[in-house]
This record gives C-alpha cells, sequence and structure tokens, in this order.
C-alpha cells in the first residue's frame, strides 16, 4: 500500500472513529497532495509518486515546525500543543529519518567526490548531499553537518 493510499485508508477511519484532531490533518494532507497532482498533472499522468507523496509531506511536516516555532515565541501554547499534534500525525507518514551520525559518512563521502576543501564550496556539497539524502534526512541537519566538516 502506498503512502497516498494509506492516507485515504487512514482519512476513512478517522471518520469513522470521529478523530477530530487526526481527521482534520489528514483532509488538510489529502488536499495538499490533490492540489500538487493537478498542478503535476501532465502527459496523462493522474497520480503522484511516492517521492512526489514524501516531498508534500515534507513540506507540511516543515511548515508545522516553522508554526510550532513562531507560536513558542509569541507564547501561544494552545496553539502549540494543536500544530505538534498535526506534527506527530503527519510524520507517522514520513519514512524513518537518519541520524546525523548515519548521515556524516555520506556527506564526507560527497566531500570527497567534490574535492570541496572551503566554506565557498557549500553549494556545491549541498547541492549534491540533498540529492542523495531526498525524504530520508531534514535539510537543517545536513546543512550543519556540511558546514561543521566543512570549516
Amino acid at each position: 500500500m502506498s503512502t497516498y493510499e494509506k492516507i485515504l485508508a487512514d482519512l476513512k477511519t478517522a471518520m469513522k472513529e470521529k478523530d477530530a484532531q487526526r481527521l482534520n490533518t489528514l483532509r488538510s494532507l489529502k488536499a495538499k497532495l490533490l492540489e500538487t497532482e493537478i498542478a503535476e498533472r501532465k502527459d496523462g499522468q493522474a497520480t503522484l509518486n511516492e517521492e512526489q507523496v514524501i516531498s508534500v509531506l515534507m513540506k507540511a511536516a516543515k511548515q508545522r515546525k516553522e508554526s510550532i516555532d513562531q507560536f513558542e515565541k509569541a507564547n501561544r501554547q494552545d496553539l502549540v500543543e494543536k500544530e505538534a499534534s498535526e506534527l506527530k500525525i503527519i510524520e507517522e507518514y514520513l519514512p524513518k529519518m537518519m541520524t546525523a551520525d548515519e548521515i556524516r559518512p555520506i556527506i564526507q563521502e560527497v566531500i570527497d567526490q567534490t574535492g570541496a576543501s572551503s566554506m565557498q564550496d557549500m553549494g556545491k556539497v549541498m547541492g549534491m548531499a540533498m540529492g542523495k539524502l531526498k525524504g530520508k534526512a531534514d535539510g537543517a541537519v545536513i546543512n550543519g553537518i556540511v558546514k561543521e566538516l566543512l570549516s
């Protein structure tokens, strides 16, 4: 079962169980997925592939994290809790993210391949690293490790 199909199945289950928080989160995910599907529709392709679905989910998770930061700064704990519970639901559908220890050797390999030696080469390293780690690691973590290894 694809991630998209699992979201749709869980949406039906949330309706039956009258789980309002889960239902609202899954509805918003479905809307984002449909919006992306329509925007990407070309050559008769009617559905999103798994990589596109994961990309949409990662964007949704990132938005929730940014909202949590903003609400914490504004001292709005009620909204922080709402966003955190939505983030937890979204993360159920994302693949397990790699740890910093798992990411470090991959980035070191990219640095060796590109011959990068200073922070001026960060763009090259980030481009290749993001390509290799897309959907497997958070961009902010990758960025931090690249800075650490290049400095």
